[in-house]
C-alpha cells in the first residue's frame, strides 16, 4: 500500500520536531491564533480569531479521513475529532478568558 504524498509530510515532520503527533496539534492551533492576532489583527476576545485554527484543523482532518479510507476502509471520526479537539481547545481557552476579562471589567 501506498503512502500519501500528505502522511509523508506529516512523518518527516515528526522526525524533524521532537513532539508526539498530539502535541504538534496543539502547536499549531496555537500558531494559528497567532496569525489571527498578528497578520489578521484580530483581537484576542474575537470569536474570528478562532476561525483559522478551526479552518486548519477541518483542512489536515480531511485529508487524515481520506487516507484512512484508503488505508483501512473506513473512517475514523473519533479520531479526527480529538485532532481537532487538540487543535483547537488552548486557542479556545484563551479567548474565552479574554471575554470573561472584558465582561468582568
Amino acid at each position: 500500500m501506498k503512502t500519501s504524498g500528505y502522511q509523508l509530510l506529516k512523518l518527516h515532520i515528526l522526525q524533524a520536531v521532537p513532539l508526539a503527533k498530539d502535541a504538534v496539534h496543539i502547536y499549531i492551533g496555537f500558531g494559528c491564533l497567532l496569525v489571527a492576532l498578528l497578520v489578521l489583527r484580530r483581537p484576542l476576545r474575537s470569536w474570528w480569531a478562532l476561525l483559522p485554527g478551526f479552518l486548519v484543523a477541518v483542512g489536515m482532518e480531511i485529508f487524515d479521513l481520506r487516507d484512512d479510507y484508503v488505508a483501512l476502509g473506513h473512517f475514523r471520526w473519533g479520531a479526527s475529532f480529538k485532532d481537532i479537539v487538540n487543535t483547537n481547545v488552548i486557542p479556545l481557552v484563551l479567548v474565552l478568558l479574554a471575554k470573561w476579562r472584558q465582561i468582568k471589567s
